[in-house]
């Protein structure tokens, strides 16, 4: 039996092996890589050949056939285990799942299979210094110029774009019948003249470092645009709903790794007579943070079942909601987590301090939380619009 609530035997089998693998590196490796500046290669390249960086992709095209809710379980358990890998959220599940479902056939025949396999990765790129998020005020544009492309423009906090082969950017075009712009998707490859990125120093110890791109005229075949131009919303909302599904399994699985850590703290530690976890004090707190993340969770397994079936309107709020969720749950998790070891919650020994930073994340990114506020009240309550 499987369903929203209950997980099928092989989803059960699949969180196993996923954390497995991730014990086997664990947070002491991940922290290194990070504290270096490097990335996880090695973690990458063998989630990818077991299968697990693909399990949303076709199987046609070398992907599990699965979808989000299997994508997403594999997101956590990494994140349970220390090791929260935060490119699945943009590669297979943004990037991987626009071009599953709107790209062409030689655009799926190129990029699909190395997304899958991890051999190729792809960065997303919509964020702007000037919209924030306000996708409405994009400034990136792509104008015809022939049979080409030409795009220009600045993003900002693109994840991952050093190790990326490519970028799914976020543009627009204009409309020929009414001259407004809309949103357009281009593929453009890392290496294309015109297209250069600089590094943003960033307080968050993860092995993905942030950039700001700048775009200017660069040049793109007519095959670089993914789906129909005149479906760019459509599209681009076919990735933003995995993005939050993905988004609040990155945080459940730092909430469930920090709650693990203060758990097993709380049961050895003595200052007097009995373990610290038998105080009310201690005990009460990270039990209501233990029903918080599961509730996190539920939500973001329906948000994924929703997505999965197709019901893109019902994902949009249900993934919003779980967003949501995740990230308080994982913010308060992983604060309680750092009083309840005290002193030692803020060493590098137990690897808690770290995840202070990383768990803004799930609050500010890739919405704010108080857009979802927005959202929810206007589209679940009815209530007019404030913006």
């Amino acid at each position: 039996m499987s369903s929203p609530l209950i997980e099928s035997t092989e989803r059960q089998a699949l969180r196993r092996a996923v954390g497995d693998l991730a014990r086997r590196y664990g947070p002491a490796y991940f922290q290194a890589k990070a504290r270096a500046g490097e990335a996880t290669d090695e973690l990458w390249a063998e989630a990818g050949k077991l299968g697990y960086l693909g399990v949303n992709l076709p199987t046609e095209y070398g992907g599990g056939g699965a979808g989000i809710a299997e994508l997403s379980i594999v997101l956590e358990e990494l994140g349970t285990a220390g090791c929260p890998l935060l490119m699945l959220i943009v590669s297979p599940a943004i990037c991987g799942t626009v071009i599953a479902r709107f790209g062409t056939e030689q655009q799926k025949q190129q990029w699909l299979p190395g997304l899958a396999d991890g051999t190729r990765r792809m960065a997303f790129g919509i964020t702007e210094p000037d919209a924030g998020s306000n996708s409405h005020r994009i400034t990136t544009v792509a104008r015809r110029d022939g049979e080409d492309w030409l795009l220009t423009g600045r993003k900002v906090f693109i994840s991952g774009v050093d190790r990326a082969d490519a970028v799914l950017f976020v543009g627009r075009t204009e409309d020929a019948t009414t001259g407004k712009l809309k949103p357009a998707l281009f593929i453009v490859p890392r290496d294309t003249p015109g297209f250069e990125y600089q590094p943003i120093p960033m307080e968050l110890v993860t092995a993905e470092r942030q950039f700001q791109v700048f775009l200017d005229d660069v040049r793109l075949p007519a095959d670089a645009l993914v789906g129909d131009e005149n479906a760019g919303l459509l599209q681009l909302f076919a990735g933003l709903n995995p993005e939050r599904i993905m988004t609040a399994a990155f945080s459940l699985g730092i909430a469930r790794q920090a709650l693990a850590t203060a758990v097993e703290y709380a049961k050895t530690r003595k200052v007097w007579d009995t373990p610290i976890g038998a105080h009310q004090g201690l005990a009460h707190p990270l039990a209501q943070c233990a029903i918080e993340v599961e509730l996190a969770r539920l939500m973001m397994q329906k948000a994924a079942h929703l997505y999965d079936a197709g019901d893109d309107v019902a994902a949009g709020e249900a993934a919003n909601m779980a967003k949501y969720a995740a990230g308080e749950a994982a913010c308060r998790t992983v604060d309680q987590a750092v009083q309840t070891l005290g002193g030692n919650g803020l060493t590098q020994e137990y690897g808690l301090a770290a995840l202070l930073t990383a768990t803004r994340v799930g609050r500010v990114a890739p919405v704010s939380r108080e857009m979802i506020l927005n959202y929810v009240a206007q589209h679940t309550l009815g209530l007019p619009r404030s913006y």
